[in-house]
């Protein structure tokens, strides 16, 4: 299997609900580095997994729509406890919604799969990882 990573970060406020949160149920911000690995089981025919120029845009874009803002105040995220996590499936969906969409080019239609982590700090870090 092949894969990429493209890395970016996002910086996002929010709070959550339950015991099990302690202190993190009151308004605090997070700073993640978020990695996308893209992976299939053979190159395209540029010799690629896709092409990273695209990807790494794409990821950028994706991160946007929650950049700088308080998650606790977006409609997407009524009702959830925005987890590092969650948070991280969030960004593997979106991404694989640009690959269906075509707008990681048209080789990235061969990718197999990707992987989304996203690191709190250097000691803690969640990843999700989906097929396509």
């Amino acid at each position: 299997m092949f894969s990429i990573t493209v890395r970016d970060h996002v910086m996002i406020a929010h709070s959550f609900t339950g015991e099990v949160f302690g202190p993190a149920q009151r308004l605090h911000g997070a700073t993640y580095v978020v990695d996308a690995m893209f992976r299939r089981p053979d190159l395209d025919a540029d010799g690629i997994v896709v092409d990273i120029g695209l990807a790494t845009q794409r990821l950028g874009a994706v991160l946007a729509d929650i950049n700088y803002r308080n998650l606790d105040d977006e409609p997407a995220f009524a009702g959830v406890n925005t987890s590092t996590e969650y948070l991280a499936k969030v960004v593997a969906d979106r991404l694989a919604g640009a690959v269906h969409a075509g707008e990681l080019g048209d080789g990235a239609r061969g990718l197999a799969g990707i992987a989304v982590t996203l690191r709190e700090s250097h000691v803690a870090w969640a990843t999700y990882e989906r097929d396509l």
